[in-house]
């Protein structure tokens, strides 16, 4: 849940919020005016200021104290080279609408201070909704690669694929690998990656400057077995194990330890490793607090894009 800021909070930093709420959150200035304890008025004028003072325009362009310290405070805990935090939206609502604006505005950062830089993308509902966030840029001298197949054993394709909808949108160009996510044997994997255009993408991606992924829970309502990307008796298996998420469809344990074997060996992909290149994972909410407290022990991670709740308690 949001912070009460009340007039504890500086009142650039309320302004900020206030605007944050409002054309971000879809908030009244009723429930915004409830949210931060001050007056019906007030809420009125800080938004008014958050637009006027060009604090906020479609993203929020004035850094939060609050966010700013929690930032300082992930990078200090875990060892990480980048974190951003958003403001949080009130309880109830989805925390990806809140974090993918600023996950966009990274990536826009990267692709704007740099030249011909390889970014590689895992997939997913939060990477999909960043790119929705982007705007229209022009940088062909950038390559895009996926680090994993973009469709199910059955041959259908995730309508979460997000590397040809961030080429449409900067103009760079992409490798997407055009593989099941999952392979039906290990003889099957190996023929898949041994594929010429495979080979070319995983290149690509085991050499990449950046990458950008989601993390995933394990459960039987977890989003990779409602697409179809694995069955019911996988899943099985790796609770067994103990796996309690994912990164780009490799599953790893409350230690942050990529599982041997099982469904992690039929991977048509290439295993995001910070010692390669900095992996920023993008994610917030309740069922990603696991895997994400799991893949910062393992050091899985070496950056971080999330809101403020989840920040709390990661540190908590």
């Amino acid at each position: 849940m949001a912070a009460k800021s009340g007039t504890d909070e500086p009142a650039v930093d309320l302004a900020a919020r206030a605007g944050w709420m409002y054309y971000l959150g879809g908030m009244t200035q009723d429930h915004i005016a409830r949210e931060l304890g001050i007056s019906r008025q007030r809420a009125q004028r800080l938004v008014a200021r958050a637009v006027a003072d060009g604090l906020i325009a479609v993203r929020l362009n004035h850094p939060i104290a609050a966010c700013l310290e929690l930032e300082r405070a992930l990078k200090a805990r875990f060892g990480l080279t980048l974190a951003r935090v958003a403001p949080a939206l009130p309880e109830g609502m989805d925390p990806v609408k809140s974090i993918a604006p600023v996950a966009a505005k990274e990536i826009e950062r990267v692709l704007k201070n740099s030249e011909d830089l390889v970014i590689s993308l895992g997939t997913g509902r939060t990477l999909r909704q960043v790119v929705d966030e982007m705007p229209v840029l022009d940088f062909p001298n950038h390559r895009l690669v996926s680090l994993i197949g973009n469709a199910a054993r059955d041959g259908s394709a995730t309508v979460y694929q997000v590397i040809m909808r961030l080429a449409d949108r900067v103009g760079a160009r992409h490798f997407p690998l055009a593989l099941p996510l999952h392979a039906e044997s290990e003889a099957d994997r190996d023929f898949y990656l041994g594929l010429r255009h495979a080979q070319t993408a995983l290149k690509l991606a085991r050499e990449c400057d950046i990458a950008f992924v989601g993390i995933g829970d394990v459960s039987h309502t977890a989003p990779m077995i409602i697409d179809g990307f694995i069955d019911t008796a996988e899943i099985d298996e790796l609770l067994a194990r103990g796996a309690v998420g994912e990164i780009v469809g490799w599953a790893f344990d409350s230690d942050g330890r990529y599982l041997e074997g099982g469904s992690n060996a039929l991977i048509n992909g290439v295993r995001a490793d910070t010692a390669g290149s900095p992996i920023v994972c993008i994610a917030a909410g309740v069922r990603k607090y696991e895997a994400l407290a799991a893949a910062l022990k393992g050091q899985l991670i070496s950056g971080l894009i999330t809101d403020e709740t989840c920040a709390r308690h990661l540190l908590a």
